[in-house]
């Protein structure tokens, strides 16, 4: 006979795209993501071969010495293929002392804001990448909201963070997270704008952490933040990137941290701990995805696929109705649903089709929640889809915001 018990663990729901993903596995009965279904929600790309890109390795060979533990900041192939990577594209001036590999992005980004003390206070876009409310909650961490919503197009700039800053008082420390280009809303600071973030950073001596999950998914072709620090080596600026988005294959769960040598080997102690090293054959995958040639090959082609993919997603959802806030980097549209209508009720709509997207709710700083502004606005992926979808799912979206709100 079994009893239940209350759980000693500390309860929270799951992330916010993950909250998706499971009321469509409660509605539907199958994985978003599986054939048949249409995964306007999650954020993932195409994981086979892109037009005009290079092939994705179909195997990776390791004998038996990459079945024993791995290093703890990560494999000499990989650090080294990363370290070049940056330097070759960036002339970053880093050396494998400032790459950690984590298994994907989220644990690397989880481990900065985990080890910060606790007199930093964290800055951070109203409307962002869903995670960071989780981590800064769970986390028990003292933040500010810098202003981005349908007042300011969603593009705050340098002086609304400068006003942050100095609303907190001068005197505090501060930490800055961004993910570049944004997670949902595709805003993308480059050049000038980009260089002057940095050197905010810099000269301020603030901490930051600039994500670039979405380095080559840019209109105007891939850039990092890594081509405007000096020397990192002088900074407590953190550089996340990945190979989950950028390289194709968020299976393989492989992403790094680049920052000061101090800094990595405060996560090189936390891997001893926490997280005992990444998997060997994963990594030796990914470091052949960053050779030179290859890479190069595959920064265009992204770009390229994936800007085709925005133009086109973007005239259809405006023909639907939906006003559109979307930058010029990512893979996401971000828009206003036309009318009363809210992105819970639509995906109730969706579910019908096995399609779904994401409500803007949940990437709302705030969580101002189902009845908040924010949930007029919707996060569409064109991350997984191929072009020969498009028609059905033009068709499905409109068969959908055609219906009556009830």
């Amino acid at each position: 006979m079994t009893t239940s018990t209350t759980s000693t663990l500390r309860y929270f729901p799951p992330m916010g795209v993950y909250e998706t993903l499971f009321k469509f596995l409660d509605v539907c009965g199958k994985y978003m993501g599986e054939p048949g279904t249409h995964p306007w929600a999650q954020g993932f790309p195409v994981t086979s071969q892109l037009p005009n890109g290079p092939e994705l390795p179909g195997s990776v060979s390791f004998d038996s010495s990459d079945l024993k533990y791995p290093p703890a900041t990560g494999i000499p192939q990989l650090l080294s293929a990363i370290t070049e990577y940056y330097n070759h594209f960036y002339d970053a001036g880093i050396s494998e002392d400032n790459v950690c590999v984590f298994a994907g992005g989220r644990p690397g980004i989880f481990a900065t804001v985990a080890f910060l003390p606790a007199e930093f206070e964290i800055l951070i876009e109203e409307t962002e990448y869903t995670p960071y409310y989780d981590l800064l909650h769970l986390l028990d961490r003292s933040h500010h909201i810098i202003p981005s919503h349908e007042g300011n197009a969603f593009q705050p700039n340098l002086d609304d963070y400068r006003q942050a800053w100095s609303t907190m008082g001068q005197g505090g420390r501060q930490f800055y997270i961004k993910s570049n280009p944004c997670n949902p809303t595709g805003v993308t600071w480059t050049g000038d704008t980009l260089r002057e973030l940095v050197d905010f950073l810099i000269s301020g001596e603030h901490g930051g952490l600039i994500d670039e999950a979405y380095e080559f998914f840019s209109q105007a072709g891939p850039e990092s933040a890594l081509k405007y620090i000096p020397n990192i080596d002088d900074t407590n600026l953190f550089v996340s990137g990945a190979a989950t988005k950028n390289l194709q294959v968020p299976g393989m769960r492989i992403g790094w941290i680049v920052s000061s040598k101090r800094n990595i080997e405060i996560f090189r102690n936390y891997s001893s701990i926490g997280m005992g090293g990444v998997s060997r054959p994963a990594q030796l995958y990914v470091s052949q995805l960053l050779e030179t040639a290859r890479v190069k090959h595959a920064r265009q082609a992204i770009a390229e696929y994936y800007d085709s993919q925005r133009q086109f997603y973007g005239h259809a959802l405006a023909d639907l109705g939906i006003q559109l806030f979307t930058g010029t980097g990512g893979f996401y549209h971000w828009g206003k649903l036309p009318g009363e209508l809210n992105a819970d009720e639509l995906n109730r709509r969706l579910f019908e089709y096995d399609a779904a997207i994401l409500p803007g709710r949940l990437c709302d700083m705030h969580r101002h929640g189902e009845n908040g502004d924010s949930n007029r606005f919707m996060r569409f992926s064109f991350g997984p889809l191929l072009e020969e979808s498009r028609q059905e799912d033009v068709e499905i979206l409109s068969k959908c915001l055609g219906q009556q709100t009830t």
